[in-house]
């Protein structure tokens, strides 16, 4: 099993930028997909970006694209999200996942994951 715990949320302004860690405890991390996913208000879970396991290879957003970069180190068993020229429409619940067990096709589809934490808030005042 993995536990999580995020951190590096709060209050920034438009423009501005936030990294944002997800601390995994338990073994095997590089062994699990990580991803980020966000939750505003009223709306659902949204996709923002992805780290699959064993591999290099990372995966975003469309809202986030030259924006957001995921990264993991894999010796401290953390993940981060750094973002940058942040925008009000990025105010949200940031989430952290973890699965050891999804497939390539379905690393966008938050249902599939099975570990969360308990979330960070962001918030980007205009």
């Amino acid at each position: 099993q993995a536990h999580l715990v995020e951190s590096g949320g709060g209050l920034v302004q438009t423009g501005g930028s936030l990294r944002l860690s997800c601390a995994a405890s338990g073994r095997s991390f590089s062994g699990y997909t990580m991803a980020w996913f966000r939750q505003a208000p009223g709306k659902e879970r949204e996709f923002v970006a992805a780290s699959f396991r064993g591999t290099n290879n990372i995966y975003q957003g469309d809202s986030v694209k030259g924006r957001f970069t995921i990264s993991r180190d894999n010796a401290k068993n953390t993940v981060y999200l750094q973002m940058n020229n942040l925008l009000p429409e990025d105010t949200a619940v940031y989430y952290c996942g973890a699965s050891a067990r999804l497939i390539l096709s379905s690393v966008r589809d938050s249902a599939r994951y099975d570990y969360w934490g308990q979330g960070t808030q962001v918030t980007v005042s205009s």
